[in-house]
């Protein structure tokens, strides 16, 4: 499912040159959990203990976090010091002695060698940025949990839908069975009146009887609209008792899918037929939320 968190958070006290800690996390549909990770280079270190913290709270969807360390503005504005300069000036003399093809260190190299001197190890933002990671993946999932509420309604929604359809194939059957005995019995009289009178072979009466027997049992779908209302049953017990339901849903998704085929399958009049793609069409509905469900 969707959602999105963003959370921010004072350095660490031992980070003297202040600073804020930013974590982002966006999740979109997916069928299985493929998380990436973006990380600044202070706290690359802690990729791993935020994958666990990620998979522990996560079980489906394509999730993106990204941590970042914005500078304090004492550590943006302070001037590297005498001796951190004095240090940067000897190792370079030290490099140009063996390498006298080499150019000087121009003003932004500089700064940019003493910050990275001055920067704190990345296991100092470890216990800030695990912290905000709870707080995001918290707000990720509350988000989520409001967007599952609306998938539920949806999907009792078409559960519902299906049901309606289900009553209506129920009675088609029965009729039509009727109206095929109607057309055996009219062809039995034509068969009687083209005899003039003789007596028609048992074989021949067997025979249209046999014919009718077929046809009953061919477009018998009561089976199938037994079944399909078991499954629906079984998806709005789930809906209403919440929790990781995603590939329950699924499976039983493939089993509706497979009953609504076999109706058409057996149809044998155009409205057993649009029954069928009716339910077939709201089904794929179902399915490509399902999918997104956790």
């Amino acid at each position: 499912m969707t959602g999105y968190a963003s959370v921010q958070g004072e350095a660490p006290p031992a980070q003297a040159a202040g600073g804020r800690l930013g974590l982002e996390i966006r999740s979109v549909n997916s069928r299985f959990l493929d998380l990436s990770l973006r990380l600044a280079d202070e706290v690359r270190t802690l990729e791993p203990q935020l994958r666990a913290l990620v998979s522990e709270r996560l079980k489906r969807g394509k999730i993106e976090l990204r941590a970042f360390v914005e500078a304090g503005e004492a550590q943006s504005l302070q001037p590297p010091s005498p001796q951190l300069l004095q240090r940067v000036a000897a190792l370079q003399d030290g490099v140009r002695a063996w390498l006298a093809e080499a150019g000087p260190l121009s003003v932004g190299e500089t700064l940019r060698l003493c910050a990275q001197t001055g920067t704190a190890q990345p296991a100092d933002w470890g216990p800030a940025l695990l912290a905000l990671a709870r707080q995001a993946l918290d707000a990720l999932l509350a988000a989520r949990e409001r967007e599952g509420a609306r998938l539920a309604l949806m999907l009792d929604e078409r559960v519902g839908q299906l049901r309606a359809l289900a009553q209506e194939a129920v009675p088609l059957v029965p009729q039509l069975v009727q109206q095929q005995r109607q057309r055996f019995l009219e062809r039995w009289a034509q068969a009687m009146q083209l005899a003039d009178g003789a007596a028609v072979p048992d074989a021949a009466q067997e025979r249209a009887l046999a014919e009718a027997a077929a046809f009953a049992l061919r477009i018998d779908v009561a089976e199938e609209i037994t079944r399909l209302q078991s499954h629906l049953d079984e998806i709005a017990r789930l809906i209403a008792r919440g929790g990781e339901i995603g590939k329950r849903l699924d499976f039983l998704i493939q089993e509706l899918h497979r009953e609504a085929n076999t109706l058409g399958s057996k149809s044998a009049s155009i409205e057993l037929t649009r029954i069928s793609v009716d339910m077939k069409v709201l089904i794929e509905q179902m399915r490509e939320q399902v999918q997104n469900i956790e």
